[in-house]
């Protein structure tokens, strides 16, 4: 298996990037935001890659974080979830916005990633629970007792901040990087904040 290339970007197209190993050429298909950290990048870049294998076709994927490529392999093991469907979700959230969200049972964010109805985001949240849910998240030692407290909180804030008038990602934006322990007045605070500076 290639688990990772090393080599100058050759081209962009839509969904990936061409990069040039020592004068072949690899087609890799990537999230939107693995491309959006190679934006003006010059000289060598490192990729972790995944190979998918299938009788009829061999793709490859490529990504800037190895965090990205192991919860991609995970999102791959979801039936009905094949390679093409957790790139898109990859593309909407980061590894740990995915995680909170299967923490908390939030099926509204994954139901936001166009190409995933209701059903898929419920099966999502059930099947990812086991891999990348509370036991996963806690630290050695810890407890993860607080882990839908705080989870609690931002989506309360998320909320209120539609029922002010702002789309789901606009409100996911703009609470983007807040502290979940947060109490939901100083999240939603933050967040118009953060809004009224764009």
């Amino acid at each position: 298996m290639i688990a990772s290339l090393t080599g100058k970007i050759q081209s962009r197209q839509g969904d990936g990037i061409v990069l040039d190993v020592g004068g072949v050429g690899y087609r890799l298909k990537m999230s939107a935001r693995s491309l959006s950290f190679l934006e003006g990048a010059a000289g060598e870049v490192f990729i972790h890659t995944y190979l998918y294998v299938r009788e009829d076709t061999l793709s490859l994927f490529g990504f800037v974080e190895d965090k990205e490529r192991e919860f991609f392999e995970i999102l791959k093991g979801v039936s009905g979830v094949g390679p093409k469907v957790a790139i898109s979700i990859l593309s909407a959230y980061s590894p740990a916005d995915l995680r909170r969200a299967v923490i908390n049972k939030d099926i509204t964010l994954f139901q936001s990633i166009t190409g995933i109805g209701k059903k898929t985001a419920e099966r999502l949240v059930l099947e990812l629970k086991d891999k990348v849910g509370e036991a996963a998240m806690t630290p050695a030692g810890g407890s993860a007792a607080g882990g839908d407290a705080a989870g609690g909180g931002y989506y309360l804030a998320r909320e209120a901040l539609i029922s002010l008038g702002y789309n789901f990602t606009e409100a996911e934006a703009a609470l983007a990087g807040a502290d979940p322990g947060q109490d939901v007045e100083e999240l939603v605070k933050g967040a118009l904040k953060k809004i009224s500076k764009i």
